[in-house]
């Protein structure tokens, strides 16, 4: 079966609700995939910062197809030593009061869980969240995000509920947080809104308004979370403990899973019957999540996330500084932006001719997000790939 073969399949029984690149990924290694006509990429999106590990891990394939041949899933009627398990893996590498989790699917339904147990620990309602954030695409976590883009065509959402500020506006903040304020929910990176990171100022008003007036901080670490920055979780940077937070993305590295942690106290306000998911906290998930964790710590692949995107953008803004394409290079850890105005998606394409997978977030910035396992060689060659594509402008 050839590409054109694919496209025709999808055209006939898909929804037509993504704009894809003109290839068709077959299976991957390390942080190389590969298409349909064998050739090879770099690949510097990793599922939108999903596969931290990279493609076809040893020890992830290992406790995938281990767990699937003893048992997949069982529902949240009965115990499960796999979810055990993770609960206990993530409590060890959260900050305390951060102690008590509870497994979904996906972002979104990590963000809308949230929600709910913010509202409802509070008694509260009122939401208070940031221009050009992300939160996903169901009802309430779409409400929260704030570009307009998300939102058309569907109505109202739950968008009275949420007051939007703009990122990095501690006066803003300052003026909408109140006693009515249910929870502040906040991403300490807007990955999404252009890969721009949080003033330390911003973030911690943000606690300081939260311990001043009982709403709940909530910070939004699918994208950041599992090591991307260089602590396993972002808002360790700033000196703070939000009392709930969300993960998805790369704490499955490829297979999906969601997931809350939150202070018992607040976690103890959802009782039997409050809330829950039928797929959330599945044995083979859960077997993932824990391999990931184990993998992250045994590869030390927190601390050199750190370093090696210290170094990139040091390397990034040396050799652009002459450049009039790059606006603005800026990130923290292994997560990266590349501010091109217009020549981004012009970039994305050069890449992609070359060998390189890229993606372009806010319309202007190159999100680099790859695998935490990622070569030197291959940033190297990430590095040449640009400085080509710059001298062509």
């Amino acid at each position: 079966m050839e590409l054109n073969d694919i496209k025709t399949l999808y055209s006939a029984y898909l929804f037509q609700n993504y704009g894809r690149e003109d290839i068709c990924i077959t299976h991957g290694k390390k942080e190389f995939v590969y298409d349909i006509d064998g050739k090879e990429y770099i690949d510097f999106v990793a599922g939108i910062a999903v596969n931290c590990l990279g493609h076809g891990h040893p020890e992830l394939v290992k406790a995938i197809c281990e767990q699937a041949s003893k048992m997949i899933h069982i529902s949240n009627l009965y115990y499960s030593k796999e979810q055990a398990d993770l609960g206990e893996a993530i409590a060890s590498i959260v900050p305390f009061p951060l102690e008590v989790s509870m497994f979904c699917n996906s972002g979104t339904e990590a963000n809308e869980a949230a929600l709910k147990l913010a509202s409802k620990h509070t008694r509260r309602v009122k939401f208070i969240a940031c221009a050009n954030s992300f939160h996903g695409r169901t009802s309430a976590a779409l409400s929260a995000t704030g570009q307009p883009k998300y939102k058309e065509g569907y109505g109202p959402l739950l968008s009275n509920a949420f007051h939007h500020i703009p990122f990095n506006d501690v006066e803003a903040l300052k003026s909408v947080v109140d006693t009515s304020t249910a929870g502040v929910l906040l991403e300490v990176v807007q990955g999404e809104g252009g890969v721009i990171p949080a003033t330390m100022e911003f973030i911690k008003t943000a606690r300081d308004l939260c311990d001043e007036t009982g709403a709940l901080m909530i910070v939004d670490e699918v994208q950041t979370g599992m090591g991307r920055t260089g602590r396993w979780f972002g808002f360790e940077h700033y000196g703070v403990v939000p009392d709930i937070i969300s993960l998805a993305k790369g704490l499955g590295g490829g297979v999906p899973i969601g997931a809350i942690v939150a202070r018992r106290d607040i976690a103890m306000t959802f009782t039997p019957g409050s809330h829950g998911t039928t797929f959330g906290g599945n044995p083979l998930a859960c077997a993932a999540g824990c391999a990931v964790i184990n993998t992250i710590k045994k590869e030390d692949l927190v601390r050199r996330a750190g370093l090696v995107g210290e170094v990139w953008r040091s390397e990034l803004k040396k050799m652009t500084k002459d450049s009039s394409l790059i606006k603005e290079i800026r990130g923290i850890g292994l997560m990266t932006g590349l501010e091109m105005g217009d020549g981004a998606k012009e970039f994305q394409r050069y890449g992609l001719a070359k060998g390189i997978l890229l993606n372009v977030t806010a319309g202007k910035t190159i999100r680099l997000v790859p695998p935490l396992i990622i070569s030197d060689s291959s940033i190297t060659k990430f590095n040449v790939c640009l400085k080509e594509f710059l001298s062509r402008h």
